[in-house]
């Protein structure tokens, strides 16, 4: 079949991508890594790059996980029993043990009644929004919100759509009050922690007026969180924003196996009936494989050592890093957001600034990412660092060591 006015049609979206500076490029490609010595965390090799070592700190490997080796040996020894795929979806092909047992103890871990499984955190948030959304629900989103939520309140078509400005708890509750007058259904949605700032919301606030506004909707005002970025990184035992803030519980809890526990996949913890109800309607439940069963058993071994004495001295030692990272950014002069994330931004304001800072340090050998306008409003382009267990102080003066080194018109 001839695609040739395709083609050209395509390349002509892609040169305006790429005038707009929204056209991401070439990725690295990481080919191997050389275990932490000598004081060192891990370093990594890039494609193109010869045998020159990489500290990562693009990573949302938050606790190391991916590399310990109690976490492979599970993934290993899961494989041999189950093989490297799960042949189906559930539904049609059964599911598997190391599946159930991951989501019995997820649910435990979040201290919530069930759990279910998705490929991803973004499947699951799209997964889950649109059945709970009817002809009479208004969906209430911060507008600052992960592309997920934006896609997935896109998908539902909410008969309100209601986006309020970021953190903004007066504009909340007006939004609600409004969409009381005319809507039987309220879902207030937000991350717990903001991917790109490494803010967090108010969720203590967010729940304490959603369960004022209950009575005012027939069918309840429910809060959906997707503590992607929270999970394993935030609270003192690692439980996330709700954790952190002592809120109640959130109605519908999302987050990621991909991030702090280290592997893939995604879920989301509520009340029995509500997980049963998606396991019936939800399509990327229904109609996608699961993760791998060697997925779901690495997990679950990930998922224990955070829930143990073994994970309070991660978390201890990322907050150490976390905070070591930051002071060091505010002693060199650079502006930075405060915060206990180990998401840590360095605010440059400018996009060539930005990318001169990004190529600064790879050639450094530090990997970071740099995000500038229209990712980000103008005047907000930033280096988006990324903490990570895995680091030691070595590898965290070795980065402000070489931003110290940065000349702007070098």
């Amino acid at each position: 079949m001839p695609t040739h006015a395709l083609t050209k049609a395509l390349a002509a979206r892609l040169d305006e991508l790429k005038r707009a500076g929204r056209l991401k490029g070439k990725e690295s490609v990481i080919c191997g890594f050389i275990p932490a010595r000598g004081g060192d965390g891990p370093r990594y090799l890039v494609e193109g790059e010869g045998d020159k070592p990489f500290l990562r700190m693009n990573s949302n490997s938050y606790l190391g996980m991916s590399l310990r080796s109690e976490v492979v040996a599970s993934e290993e020894a899961a494989v041999g029993s189950y093989g490297v795929g799960p042949g189906a979806v559930r539904f049609i092909g059964g599911t598997w043990s190391p599946h159930v047992a991951l989501e019995r103890r997820l649910a435990a871990f979040h201290r919530r009644p069930a759990a279910i499984l998705f490929s991803s955190a973004y499947a699951t948030v799209m997964g889950l929004i649109p059945p709970l959304v009817t002809d009479s629900t208004a969906v209430i989103s911060d507008e600052l919100n992960h592309n997920c939520i934006i896609n997935a309140i896109a998908l539902a078509r909410p008969a309100e759509k209601c986006i309020y400005k970021h953190l903004d708890m007066g504009e909340l509750e007006r939004r609600l009050d409004a969409a009381a007058k005319s809507c039987n259904r309220a879902i207030i949605v937000t991350d717990g922690v903001f991917s790109m700032r490494g803010d967090h919301a108010p969720l203590d606030r967010i729940i304490a007026l959603a369960r004022t506004y209950d009575g005012a909707f027939a069918e309840n005002a429910i809060v959906i969180v997707d503590d992607s970025h929270g999970v394993g990184a935030l609270g003192a035992t690692g439980r996330g924003a709700e954790e952190n803030t002592q809120s109640a519980p959130a109605d519908l809890l999302v987050a990621t196996l991909g991030k702090a526990l280290g592997v893939n996949g995604g879920y989301a913890v509520a009340e029995e009936l509500v997980i049963q109800y998606l396991r019936e309607t939800s399509p990327f439940y229904i109609f996608s494989n699961p993760i791998t069963p060697a997925e779901a058993a690495a997990a679950h071994q990930a998922l224990d050592i955070l829930d143990s004495p073994a994970g309070l001295a991660l978390l201890a030692h990322l907050r150490e890093m976390t905070t070591r990272f930051r002071k060091g950014l505010v002693k060199l002069g650079f502006e930075t957001l405060p915060g206990e994330h180990p998401i840590v931004p360095l605010l440059t304001r400018d996009s060539a600034r930005t990318l001169a800072l990004v190529a600064h340090l790879r050639q450094r050998s530090v990997l970071v990412t740099g995000l500038t306008y229209p990712v980000v409003p103008r005047g907000d382009e930033e280096i988006r660092f990324q903490i990570s267990a895995d680091h030691t102080p070595a590898d965290v003066d070795a980065a402000l060591v070489a931003l110290a080194e940065f000349r702007p018109n070098e």
